[in-house]
């Protein structure tokens, strides 16, 4: 006989909801939960999402933008400073003229590149094109029959457009840093990636093309292939300057992409290079393909499911997917297929198909380069002083954004809210809360009922005990964490001790959980192929703290739903202490053992349960706790090296000091659910 009955919860506005029952096997349930399969790598096949309305893909792409701009540390988007550009050596040829570039992405930091412009075609101004480049040995000096830079922008410029391609990071002339950047994983904790260097330099390369006069601000494009059709896509995304855009052999359903400057953490875990390459519909856009590398679907997978996308918003004939039987490639063959498609959007030419290559020269590598002695300008950061550059750069950011008063609190809100979201990647909320409800006891004077929470499109599962007091005061609902599961607050025959007695004694209804890998769920197999420092794990996975998280507001929400008015209370002993404080946005108050975790390094965060790409990024634990103002916050346990002077700060600044308590020692169970009764009932 089934020991659980599923009941979908179907959310409404504000906090109603029906429910709709089904009959449900637990075992075959608690197996469905994939996060202790295999993890995902770049070559796990990917499917595009059902999306059936221009509204809910509209969604769909804010949150997919926000997800690379907090993923490539870009959240807060980094001040733009003087981009000090500097344009030399002119070449003159018959129908195009081609000169050095250099500019400053960030203070010391510089990018450089080459840009061709048309001659004799007047002053303009010109439809602007950005030309990232791949992998190839050669950079953008890269000049071969499978692929030339130099051969697009030469008659990119010859058609009447300027042309400007700019190095990867470590190619060529920019090299003050090695294509390995900041691969040390002590970098993600504040987003500082390859990556996110990357995708900053091609935002400034735009701003540096845009900027010249002969080039005309609405006329912009970009196009590369494979490493550089990533930066197409990536740059499309979250730049909306661009008129149209051409990745070339990159989107795929299968292979995402396989060096640093393609994996920044988070990026992937609920998204594709499909969909990331559909955000920018319904501007024009042209894919091609290859039959020899892992576009080869194009035309029957990625192709179609991004045209659907772009029938949404009744603008079929603005995407073009084409494929051609060639091994990975910008041959001439692609490139005049690209040529076409600007020539139609960008020159608006009377017959875009009759643009084709000619015979062209590249200049000698060595006309081309800016320092081809490899000598870079005296104030070029190395790799250490660039990092600490970045880390400063965003500490700056965070004390700008301190709260001060209540005002400013909303302010901070709203910024670092979505921050956090991404952060810990955080299911969205049109995630149907799936319940699937057990069998019901009588212990003494509670009652306890086994529940099994899920999502409704995600195979999530959480073993939970929802337990009530004979006189349920109707105050609260208690969401208990433990790095033990909800079997370290009930006894041999199920009955509820320590903190969960201390609260039902109260009058106080409970939830007990197991979080990931934790109680019923630990498992130590699944557990040692989560290595999150290998493999881009936390490109394509969670760690351990960000399933845990999610867990946990997951529990929130459940509680939220089934609260009949209570306030919803996190509560974690140990690690879990710390859990809870990170998931504390999601509840009406959060009572947390700080576990005296040290804070004044690394060391600590680098710990595999404690690992969470971005967590600096954010303000750390004393970031989030910021967001849960004005809410009930106990903080205990702290030790003396685990910061909570700003907490206090802005508690005090919006005349909320009794809502917060922070000690430094541990806190009994009775104190603690004293305090969180007492601090509810003044709600």
């Amino acid at each position: 006989m089934n020991r659980f009955l599923a009941l979908t919860i179907v959310l409404s506005l504000g906090s109603l909801f029906e429910w709709q029952t089904t009959s449900l096997d637990a075992q075959d349930t608690l197996a469905s939960d994939s996060r202790l399969a295999k993890p995902k790598d770049l070559n796990s096949l990917r499917s595009f999402p059902a999306i059936t309305s221009r509204d809910q893909w509209e969604q769909r792409a804010r949150e997919i933008r926000e997800q690379i701009l907090v993923s490539c540390g870009l959240w807060p988007m980094p001040e733009k400073t003087l981009l000090k550009a500097e344009i030399l050596g002119r070449i003159e040829r018959d129908s195009y003229t081609v000169e050095k570039v250099f500019f400053q992405s960030y203070p010391g930091f510089y990018v450089a590149g080459n840009l061709y412009r048309p001659l004799g075609k007047g002053a303009g101004p010109f439809p602007g094109v950005l030309n990232p480049h791949g992998h190839w040995k050669n950079g953008r000096m890269a000049d071969e029959a499978s692929g030339s830079i130099a051969a697009r922008c030469i008659h990119f410029a010859r058609q009447g457009m300027v042309a400007f391609s700019y190095d990867m990071v470590g190619y060529n002339d920019t090299i003050q840093v090695n294509h390995k950047f900041a691969s040390n994983p002590t970098n993600q904790l504040w987003n500082i990636s390859l990556m996110g260097l990357q995708t900053w330099n091609s935002v400034r390369a735009l701003d540096f093309l845009e900027s010249l006069p002969d080039v005309d601000k609405s006329r912009l494009a970009c196009t590369g292939e494979s490493g550089g059709g990533t930066q197409t896509f990536m740059l499309g995304a979250i730049d909306q300057r661009l008129a149209t855009q051409a990745p070339i052999v990159m989107v795929s359903h299968s292979m995402q992409g396989g060096c640093l400057c393609e994996n920044a953490p988070g990026l992937r875990i609920e998204y594709s290079n499909m969909e990331i390459a559909a955000v920018p519909a319904p501007r024009p856009q042209i894919l091609v393909g290859a039959t020899g590398d892992w576009t080869k679907a194009i035309l029957t997978v990625e192709g179609p499911a991004l045209e659907k996308i772009y029938r949404l918003f009744s603008a079929g004939d603005n995407l073009r997917y084409v494929r051609f039987d060639f091994d990975h490639n910008y041959n001439q063959t692609s490139r005049e297929a690209v040529y076409e498609w600007f020539g139609k959007w960008l020159l608006h030419h009377p017959d875009p198909a009759s643009l084709k290559e000619t015979s062209y020269m590249k200049e000698p590598d060595h006309d081309l380069r800016v320092w081809p002695d490899g000598k870079l300008p005296d104030d070029a950061l190395n790799e250490e002083q660039l990092i600490v550059s970045l880390i400063e750069r965003c500490q700056g950011q965070l004390h700008a954004l301190q709260p001060k008063d209540r005002p400013t609190l909303e302010k901070y809100k709203k910024l670092m809210l979505p921050a956090w979201h991404h952060t810990f990647q955080i299911v969205p909320s049109d995630n149907q809360l799936s319940v699937a409800v057990g069998s019901e006891r009588k212990v003494g004077s509670y009652t306890l009922r086994e529940i099994l929470l899920g999502r409704k499109e995600q195979p999530r599962r959480v073993a939970a005990v929802m337990i009530t007091p004979q006189r349920d005061h109707l105050q609260s609902l208690v969401v208990l964490a433990h790095p033990a599961g909800k079997a370290a607050y009930l006894d041999a025959a199920g009955s509820p001790i320590g903190l969960a007695k201390n609260f039902l004694e109260r009058g106080q209804a409970v939830v007990l959980l197991d979080t990931f890998l934790t109680g019923e769920r630990a498992n130590a197999e699944a557990a040692k192929s989560r290595n999150p420092f290998a493999n881009y794990f936390t490109t394509y996975n969670r760690t351990d703290l960000q399933e845990r998280v999610n867990d946990l507001i997951l529990a929130c929400e459940f509680a939220h739903t089934h609260s009949k008015g209570r306030r919803v209370v996190l509560c974690g002993a140990g690690r879990a202490g710390l859990w809870t404080l990170l998931a504390a946005p999601a509840a009406d108050g959060v009572a947390a053992d700080c576990d005296t975790l040290d804070l004044s390094t690394d060391t600590a965060l680098m710990q595999p349960d404690l690992f969470v790409p971005g967590l600096r990024k954010i303000g750390g634990f004393e970031g989030v706790a910021m967001l849960t103002a004005p809410n009930s916050l106990l903080l205990h346990n702290t030790g003396d090296r685990f910061p909570t002077e700003q907490s206090r700060q802005i508690y005090t600044a919006i005349n909320a000091t009794k809502q917060i308590l922070t000690e430094n020692n541990k806190l009994s169970e009775d104190a603690i659910a004293d305090w969180v009764v007492t601090r509810i009932k003044s709600f």
